[in-house]
């Protein structure tokens, strides 16, 4: 027998996976690895994984450049609904402001809040968490 012929499963609620994010320019690109593994064991379609794939690099890259740097990384599922944040000790809060054309940066919070269905921050002890909410299931 062959997965190819099996049914999809409909995912269900899953528990929070935790993920501490190096201390380096490698915390993007392992967020984006566990991020695709969970989506792949939710069985989300490639279109979704790769709106939740570029939203998780803005987050974790803005952690990098405008917090003290990204520690640790969180996912959750319910209901249809993925929900992930990133957490970073900088004070400095997260403002979504539109950036001119002439600009080559500055653009992660809308392409963040483009690809979710709601995003936002919320402080914390140390720090703060910035988060962003996907539909990755029909249901």
């Amino acid at each position: 027998m062959t997965t190819s012929k099996m049914p999809q499963q409909t995912a269900a609620a899953t528990a929070p996976l935790r993920v501490l994010l190096p201390a380096d320019v490698t915390a993007p690109a392992r967020a984006r690895h566990e991020v695709r593994a969970a989506l792949l064991g939710l069985g989300v379609g490639e279109r979704r994984q790769e709106d939740v794939l570029l939203a998780t690099s803005e987050l974790v890259t803005n952690a990098f450049e405008h917090g003290e740097r990204p520690q640790r990384m969180e996912l959750e599922y319910a209901g249809g609904l993925l929900t992930l944040r990133v957490y970073d000790t900088g004070a400095l809060l997260p403002e979504l402001r539109a950036p001119s054309p002439a600009e080559a940066r500055s653009r992660g919070l809308v392409l963040v809040q483009a690809l979710s269905v709601d995003w936002g921050f919320e402080r914390c002890d140390g720090g703060k968490f910035v988060w962003a909410v996907f539909r990755v299931s029909d249901a």
